[in-house]
């Protein structure tokens, strides 16, 4: 099923279509015209296509360092998971 979803990001209208959940495009819709125009605003910069790239540039940041904080919780977790099955191990050898 194609739906089309029309969207505003930063004074410029855009129809997407395909196989979208509309309240989830809207909601992505609206973080990129926030993030375009906290770029705008902290720049100074009118180009749309310059504060379009920076803001492209602030989204991979922050999904780079999502990506990294959960690989290092990941990490952390397995670490602390061998540990307790290193003390679980040496529990059951002592009881056997």
């Amino acid at each position: 099923m194609s739906n089309r979803v029309k969207v505003e990001i930063y004074g410029q209208s855009y129809t997407l279509s395909g196989d979208v959940d509309e309240a989830y495009v809207q909601k992505l819709a609206r973080y990129v015209d926030e993030k375009m125009r906290a770029v705008a605003e902290a720049t100074q910069t009118v180009d749309s296509v310059r504060v379009a790239v920076l803001a492209a540039m602030a989204l991979a940041d922050e999904l780079h360092t999502r990506e990294h904080d959960t690989g290092h919780r990941d990490d952390a977790l397995r670490e602390r998971a061998q540990q307790c099955l290193t003390i679980l191990e040496r529990a059951l050898k002592q009881t056997a």
